[in-house]
């Protein structure tokens, strides 16, 4: 859905199913653990991942992703500049990944930091903003096939909210 210079991933306020899913190291054997909720934030619908970000058995992160493939063809995002987030938080450093035809394995992505301030706000992150994590590959804007925001990294208790996805031009 075009909106002037924007494309509309991902809307809280009206999805009944935002095609958002979460999940935790607990997939590789970490022992992070997950929740994610639809839920009302000062006034706003959103998603919101709470976690407990663990480090033990080479676990570390949290995550909600949405899938961004429509009839098995990936997102051409070859026309916009980046991606655009309205998120809450806790304060705390969240990351962004993207995911491509070319992240094959699970630990192959593009990601992005961004801080999530304990208020609503717009984070804008530009393409060139998201750097390779074990991949070679530039990203490649006219293949998307996930977004993620992630708790990552270190042992903290995450709190992040979403409520709205574009890319903008």
């Amino acid at each position: 859905m075009e909106l002037h210079d924007e494309l509309l991933l991902s809307d809280l306020s009206r999805d009944s199913d935002p095609g958002w899913r979460s999940f935790s190291d607990r997939v590789m054997g970490g022992i992070s653990r997950e929740q994610a909720s639809l839920t009302t934030i000062e006034g706003r619908r959103c998603l919101r991942l709470q976690g407990e970000v663990r480090l033990e058995n080479n676990g570390g992160f949290v995550q909600v992703a949405l899938g961004l493939e429509s009839r098995g063809a990936s997102l051409d995002a070859g026309g916009y500049s980046g991606v655009q987030l309205l998120v809450w938080g806790n304060g705390e450093e969240y990351l962004a990944h993207l995911r491509t035809r070319d992240t094959r394995l699970p630990w192959q992505l593009y990601r992005a930091p961004f801080v999530a301030q304990p208020a609503w706000q717009t984070v804008k992150l530009p393409f060139d903003a998201f750097r390779p994590e074990r991949l070679a590959q530039p990203l490649n804007r006219g293949a998307l096939t996930r977004l993620g925001v992630v708790a990552y990294g270190r042992r903290f208790l995450a709190d992040v909210a979403v409520a709205r996805v574009t890319l903008y031009r």
